[in-house]
């Protein structure tokens, strides 16, 4: 997100811009250890309208950004066996064609026959969107800084932000143990520590960190039986699954999980995602683990982001995207330039309101 930003401001002409990253590198935290996914598949009309702008650019990166990304749309297959699910993503589905986005309404039968091996028992419908996929986020992140650079904005890496100082007029300064930079804008793009930042201006987002893990298995000794990379979701239990090269890239949200910044490996989750992935894809039960990492969705009461000002006169927030933020990083940074620089961004900004959860507002139901 902050980086995305930066190269849109810098297209505007806003080029007196310094990106503060705290760790040594850039992308070390939730963009480092995301799956990478990539869809049109969303429940509420502001999300569905980020991805289609998103992927716009995604699929044409090179061009529009100057860099070569990994991007391979081999389509999100969602498995659903709950009524309220069908019923859920059955409107979601109609909304999302409404908008022009191609989306297949499948029997189980259907969806077994786009992935050898997967089981559907239990399944009453799923959707399919052939233009979903999956996506490389160091190269975007990457990708996205190096065009910021080459316009001028400054990135400092090492610099963590301790501090913001506000007066009068609002936003005043920015302070990290090297230094102070006086202005009077600042965009918190700081993902799960968005909340914290929120707090150094005295304006808090309701913004919380929650751990979730990706486990890499090695190929059993029969093989896969399938080479498409289409990521395919258990919906209701959210066991998700998708290759990885020659191996299988897979997870499952753990729903007793406290909110926190641990990031160390949970082995124990292994046993809860074990029976649902034997029921599912039953290769992975003769298959060993060759590598697991934790990171941290960044989620809100509604599983929405807050995206625009953020309750500080010059302060502003791109973050809360609750697990799908990498993916509508390129609309998300371009309509945030767009509001700093005194533009109409042409997006509806109304779900994305730092002070809607005052209210009682739909929530996105796509969240996994």
């Amino acid at each position: 997100m902050g980086t995305s930003a930066a190269f849109h401001l810098a297209r505007l002409g806003l080029t007196n811009v310094i990106l503060l990253e705290r760790e040594s590198q850039l992308g070390a935290a939730s963009t480092g250890r995301n799956a990478g996914g990539v869809r049109h598949q969303f429940s509420q009309e502001a999300n569905v309208r980020l991805s289609i702008e998103s992927i716009k650019v995604f699929e044409d990166f090179d061009a529009i950004v100057g860099a070569t990304i990994d991007f391979r749309q081999d389509g999100y297959l969602f498995l659903l066996s709950e009524p309220a699910h069908v019923a859920a993503f059955r409107a979601a589905c109609d909304m999302q064609r409404r908008l022009g986005v191609t989306v297949e309404w499948l029997t189980p039968a259907e969806a077994a026959s786009r992935i050898p091996g997967l089981l559907t028992g239990g399944v009453e419908a799923a959707t399919f969107c052939a233009r979903d996929g999956i996506c490389d986020p160091d190269g975007v992140t990457m990708g996205f800084a190096a065009a910021a650079k080459r316009a001028g904005v400054e990135i400092r890496r090492g610099a963590e932000v301790t501090g913001i100082e506000v007066d009068a007029r609002g936003v005043a300064a920015v302070r990290t143990p090297q230094e102070t930079i006086h202005t009077r804008v600042v965009i918190n793009a700081a993902g799960a520590w968005a909340g914290k930042i929120g707090e150094m201006a005295g304006a808090p987002l309701p913004i919380w960190p929650l751990r979730r893990h990706i486990f890499i298995a090695a190929p059993p000794r029969h093989g896969w039986g399938f080479d498409a990379r289409t990521l395919v979701i258990d919906f209701a239990s959210s066991f998700y699954f998708h290759r990885e090269g020659a191996n299988m890239l897979f997870g499952m949200g753990d729903p007793s999980e406290p909110p926190g910044f641990d990031t160390t490996v949970n082995w124990p989750v292994l046993e809860q995602i074990a029976p649902v992935a034997a029921r599912r894809l039953p290769s992975l039960s003769d298959a060993s683990i060759a590598k697991a990492w934790a990171g941290l969705y960044e989620m809100t009461p509604d599983a929405m982001p807050v995206i625009g000002p953020a309750g500080v006169d010059g302060l502003f927030a791109i973050a809360g995207f609750s697990g799908h933020g990498f993916q509508h990083s390129p609309a998300a940074g371009r309509i945030l330039a767009d509001l700093i620089a005194g533009r109409d961004p042409h997006f509806d900004l109304t779900p994305f309101r730092h002070d809607r959860f005052r209210e009682a507002t739909a929530g996105e139901v796509g969240v996994v």
